[in-house]
């Protein structure tokens, strides 16, 4: 664990200087996201620039530099009986703190339990100037003008090198079960609607090959209340198959089958596509496992109400992201001219016209 910031920021500056493009890589675990890009393009890594920088349990407030794994994040929070409430994939060993922010990811609680960017409170970053600024802070009201902090998720490196991340954290629910129910998939759609606007503790809402899973947290009062209304078959080791869900180990996801991430209004009914269906977030995150054009994808995505993108697999050298609007594309370049006027991050790895 160091702070190895002087480091970073002198190898920015080496790079503007020389002309020289920067790869961020933290732990590596993501490398499968977004465009493939030029691998001759110059390591800029954030592994070593790890540690909790403070951590206040009575505040539920985390700072800890971007290098730091979920792994020491999860052990330090487990001694106060806390949580990165977001549930951030772990798709292998040493995911960072910073590749979570800068991909946006999120677990199967996130309709209930927010998202990491709704959690990011402030951050550090390296613009491509060299710059080390700060944004935001380590409270909930602390924000004038852009929120830059949040501007980071989803971002993958284009907009700077995020150093540090500020973000809250919520207690652990006393306790959790699990509810599964064999039905098909228009039936769990209409049920999982239905469950999301009850005042009831649910926190997560899956369907997969035939069977819905909701997943009941709170008091253990309610918990049990809920469970005795809503019936259904209580799901031995609940908690393992949330975590293979999040980390997408479930045998549904081991194919070499492209996997396509929709996100969707909750209740949309997209036209049919032969193909196989994962859907996760209450209806809202819809995964589909099979070859397919992005095009077509986006057709079915805008039906929905919502964008798609081309998560793992395919062909990785075009575009792999909804195409955006000329308006959205012109604000993210002025974001980037910005942020980053040299193209020195991650060049091409969000968008081709990045």
């Amino acid at each position: 664990m160091a702070d190895r910031s002087e480091q970073l920021r002198q190898q920015v500056l080496d790079a503007r200087r020389e002309g020289r493009a920067l790869r961020i890589v933290g732990g590596n675990s993501k490398a499968f996201l977004g465009r493939q890009v030029d691998l001759a393009q110059d390591t800029l890594s954030l592994a070593e620039h790890s540690g909790i920088v403070s951590y206040s349990p009575v505040e539920l407030v985390l700072t800890a530099r971007a290098g730091t794994t979920l792994e020491e994040i999860d052990a330090a929070l487990a001694e106060h009986n806390q949580m990165l409430s977001f549930e951030p994939p772990r798709f292998a060993s040493g995911a960072t703190l910073g590749g979570t922010l800068a991909c946006n990811l999120s677990g199967p609680g996130r309709p209930w339990w927010n998202s990491v960017r709704d959690q990011v409170l402030g951050i550090r970053l390296l613009n491509g100037y060299g710059e080390h600024l700060r944004f935001g802070g380590q409270v909930m009201k602390n924000v004038a003008g852009y929120d830059v902090s949040r501007l980071q998720a989803g971002a993958m490196g284009t907009l700077g090198v995020i150093t540090e991340v500020s973000l809250k954290v919520l207690p652990r629910p006393a306790v959790s079960c699990t509810l599964s129910y064999e039905m098909p998939l228009d039936e769990a759609l209409s049920m999982m609607n239905r469950r999301a606007v009850e005042p009831r503790p649910l926190s997560a809402a899956c369907w997969l090959e035939g069977r819905l899973y909701l997943r009941l947290s709170g008091a253990a009062s309610a918990v049990d209340a809920t469970a005795a209304r809503w019936g259904g078959e209580r799901l031995p080791d609940a908690e393992r198959f949330w975590q293979q869900l999040r980390d997408q180990q479930l045998e549904w996801f081991c194919s070499e089958q492209p996997l396509w991430r929709f996100s969707v209004n909750p209740t949309a009914r997209l036209p049919e596509r032969d193909g196989h269906w994962c859907i996760d977030w209450g209806g809202a995150q819809r995964w589909y496992r099979g070859a397919a054009e992005l095009a077509e994808m986006e057709t079915l995505a805008s039906a929905g109400g919502g964008q798609v993108s081309l998560f793992r697999g395919g062909a990785r050298d075009g575009e792999v992201m909804h195409r955006q609007s000329e308006a959205l594309q012109q604000l993210q370049l002025r974001l980037k001219d910005a942020f980053d006027p040299d193209r020195l991050f991650n060049r091409g790895r969000l968008y081709g016209w990045m």
